[in-house]
């Protein structure tokens, strides 16, 4: 299987969508459903009746999945999406912005 681009922790920017423009950190990665949950985007409201556990009942509002072609990652110098590509430097393959070549991890 090849290494994901999008990993756990990165810098993303919303490049489509209703939330186009907003960054945030990827807080899951959904490899076999091509998706990524950001945190503060793609927020989604459920309204939940009272229950035992919940007496008061209300509205919970989570980060739901979002395709991970709509999201970029965020260049380290100039915080705007770029592509990665992956280099080998000192015998370790790490990840590379496209628009700066500032390496991102490694």
């Amino acid at each position: 299987m090849a290494a994901s681009k999008i990993k756990k922790g990165d810098s993303v920017v919303v490049r489509s969508g209703k939330d186009k423009g907003r960054t945030g950190t990827v807080l899951q990665v959904l490899p076999k459903d091509g998706k990524v949950v950001v945190s503060g985007v793609n927020v989604a409201a459920r309204h939940r009746k009272p229950s035992q556990a919940n007496p008061q009942g209300g509205i919970d509002r989570r980060e739901a999945p979002m395709a991970i072609s709509k999201v970029g990652l965020a260049d380290p110098k100039t915080g705007k999406a770029t592509r990665v590509r992956f280099e080998t430097q000192d015998g370790k393959k790490v990840r590379v912005a496209v628009k700066s070549g500032e390496k991102i991890d490694g």
